[in-house]
C-alpha cells in the first residue's frame, strides 16, 4: 500500500533549476527517513539525497552537494528536492524512496515510478 508519486521533472537548461516533489501515502510518513535516488538506463539506483524523519538532518551525494536541497513537509506527506545549477550528468530518472529507519538513509525499501530529469541545451 506504500505509494510514492514523483512530479516536477522535465527538460532544463544547463545551469537551470528544478524542484521535484513526491506525494507519499500508505505509511506513517513522519516516522521514516526519506531519500531521493536516481537511475540511468541499464544502471541501478544511486543515492542522491536523504533526510531524517524529523527533517533536521540531511545527506547529499558528493555529485550534488552544494547544488541541491532536500526537504519535507510532514503535515502534508510531501518530500522535495530542489536542484540548482543543473548539469547534463544530472540527467536521470529520479525516484522518491522510503527508508526503513527514522535516522538512517541509503537503505530504501520502497521507491516510486520516478520523474525524468533531462538537462540539455
Amino acid at each position: 500500500q506504500v505509494q510514492l508519486v514523483e512530479s516536477g521533472g522535465g527538460l532544463a537548461q544547463p545551469g537551470g533549476s528544478l524542484r521535484l516533489s513526491c506525494a507519499a501515502s500508505g505509511f506513517t510518513f513522519r516516522n521514516y527517513a526519506m531519500s531521493w535516488a536516481r537511475q540511468v538506463p541499464g544502471k541501478g539506483l544511486d543515492f542522491v539525497a536523504g533526510i531524517y524523519s524529523d527533517g533536521r538532518t540531511t545527506f547529499y551525494a558528493d555529485s550534488v552537494k552544494g547544488r541541491s536541497t532536500i526537504s519535507r513537509d510532514n503535515t502534508k506527506n510531501m518530500l522535495y528536492l530542489e536542484m540548482n545549477d543543473l548539469r547534463p550528468e544530472d540527467t536521470a530518472l529520479y525516484h522518491c524512496a522510503k527508508e526503513p529507519a527514522s535516522d538512517y538513509v541509503g537503505n530504501y525499501d520502497y521507491w516510486g515510478q520516478g520523474t525524468q530529469v533531462t538537462v540539455s541545451s
